[in-house]
């Protein structure tokens, strides 16, 4: 990858972004529920609840929790005070972002909510990466969740309702996962290896005319496309540049078909792709079918895992990309079709 030409401009190609002082990944949580922990990323995550409920009285007052949870967990492990943040930017799937409103509101953090559906980790990352870098923040929390029976309860039928999931249907995640984004002045003395976010390429609303809420998969797909697509053109490279390439919660039906585009315009990443929805489910012994999804799904992905490859320098490079379908009951119930969006980020170990 080239550095950009002009010094006074960050932008590269059509949708894309370089820093040229990188901001730091300073400090990641993520707090999940019983059923991720039982998958294959189980032991990673900071802490597991096993109440679904957290010991509320509803499953948005729950999700609310394990947002709180996560705020708090990334703050201790980065040795900070809620006063120490210049903003925070999160949401949620929840109507008007009510898990994040009502969950972090006592850490009187400056707030910017965003959505983005299950693509809001990376929006927040690529804003918060944005403002630090631009000296407009010196510490930036960037924070996302989504718990199962919320989820279910306001796109698609209540848990009650014991309705039958079609194979294609994935299974929201319960869990909350935050990052601390930082100057890179911030970053600790010594050897320990730093984590760097280089560049973002920011997607764009594609939609194919699918209509079919039990398969997010397939509608989020061309917008990852799109974005991978628009990557490798801004920055001229192709997938080899990085160790991995990681989609937020395609599954297996998705996968497929991201793969099956990108080969279309002769990009094969079938060799150095990987899924959030797939690595944190166990597909043969948790009956979640066509994988893992929602907000929290990439985050609590990426606090855990993704970032410790990085540190241990198993990778030395990924583009991260959640994946959204930007769909509401309302829209979905009048018959609108699921268009999908993707925002990637490009974080390095230096």
């Amino acid at each position: 990858m080239s550095e950009q030409q002009n010094t006074k401009s960050k932008m590269v190609g059509k949708q894309s972004l370089m820093f040229q002082n990188p901001p730091i990944i300073l400090a990641s949580a993520s707090i999940a529920g019983k059923k991720e922990s039982e998958g294959p990323l189980g032991t990673l995550f900071d802490e597991i609840e096993e109440d679904p409920l957290l010991g509320k009285k509803t499953w948005e007052e729950a999700e609310s929790e394990l947002m709180r949870k996560a705020a708090l967990k990334v703050l201790e492990k980065a040795g900070l005070a809620s006063r120490d943040i210049r903003y925070l930017i999160g949401g949620d799937l929840l109507g008007q972002l009510i898990a994040t409103s009502f969950g972090i509101g006592e850490l009187e953090i400056p707030l910017l909510g965003i959505y983005g559906a299950c693509s809001t980790m990376g929006e927040a990352m690529t804003l918060g990466s944005i403002l630090v870098e631009g000296g407009f923040a010196d510490r930036i929390l960037a924070i996302t969740s989504s718990h199962f029976a919320g989820a279910e309860k306001q796109f698609r039928t209540p848990l009650d309702y014991g309705n039958q999931r079609p194979y294609s249907a994935s299974w929201t995640v319960t869990g909350s996962g935050a990052v601390i984004i930082a100057d890179s002045s911030f970053a600790p003395k010594g050897n320990e290896a730093q984590i760097i976010i280089k560049g973002v390429t920011i997607g764009k609303i594609v939609d194919y005319g699918l209509k079919d809420s039990m398969n997010m998969g397939a509608a989020m797909a061309p917008a990852a496309f799109e974005t991978i697509k628009q990557n490798f053109e801004d920055f001229g490279v192709d997938p080899s540049y990085y160790d991995k390439i990681i989609t937020g919660d395609l599954g297996y039906v998705g996968k497929q078909i991201l793969i099956d585009l990108l080969k279309e315009k002769n990009f094969d990443i079938s060799a150095n792709h990987m899924d959030c929805g797939i690595e944190i489910f166990d597909q043969d012994n948790q009956d979640t079918h066509a994988g893992g999804s929602g907000c929290g799904c990439s985050a609590i992905t990426f606090s855990s895992y993704i970032l410790k490859q990085l540190r241990e320098g198993t990778w030395k490079r990924v583009l991260f990309m959640p994946t959204g379908a930007l769909l509401s009951q309302v829209s979905f119930n009048e018959g609108n079709s699921v268009p999908g969006i993707a925002h990637a980020v490009i974080v390095e170990r230096r």
